[in-house]
């Protein structure tokens, strides 16, 4: 009944960005450089990225064993300043993300609800160019149905919720 074989999977993923192309979270503007150049306050320009995907079917038996939770980490650190300071810390800079609450339709579909945040280090002294902690996408619910296609296949062949 209660957590089955196989009942959570996913992805741990590692980036690293080269200089002159780091991942803008939208925290600083493009331009800051300009407030101050290379010491500038605002260096929220990623260098490294941790992501993650985990998905949870904690029931095994009943209508309950379509129902899943799902949650997405995306984690930055970095000390960048576009055009201006390039570097290789591992400053912490902030961690997205977001969950699901959904559950398995028949035929590949299911419905979902999917709340996304921007957590970032709650260091207010980032200066002029700070752009607030809305990130790329910023706070936000949405209600949906998605189709999954192909077969998805664990580490030993198996195919979970058939």
């Amino acid at each position: 009944m209660f957590f089955p074989k196989g009942w959570i999977y996913g992805y741990g993923q590692f980036d690293f960005a080269p200089p002159h192309n780091e991942p803008d979270p939208n925290l600083c503007a493009a331009n800051s450089g300009a407030f101050g150049g290379k010491n500038s306050q605002c260096t929220a320009f990623s260098r490294y990225q941790l992501i993650g995907h985990a998905v949870f079917h904690p029931f095994g038996r009943t209508l309950l064993r379509t129902l899943k939770f799902e949650w997405d980490p995306n984690l930055n650190f970095g000390k960048n300043v576009p055009q201006t300071l390039y570097t290789w810390s591992w400053q912490w800079i902030g961690m997205e993300h977001s969950w699901v609450v959904g559950a398995d339709l028949p035929k590949g579909f299911d419905f979902r609800i999917t709340q996304h945040f921007l957590f970032v280090q709650g260091d207010a002294s980032k200066g002029p160019a700070y752009l607030g902690p809305n990130g790329p996408w910023g706070r936000y619910t949405t209600i949906g149905v998605r189709k999954v296609f192909g077969t998805y296949r664990d580490f030993y062949g198996a195919q979970p919720f058939k």
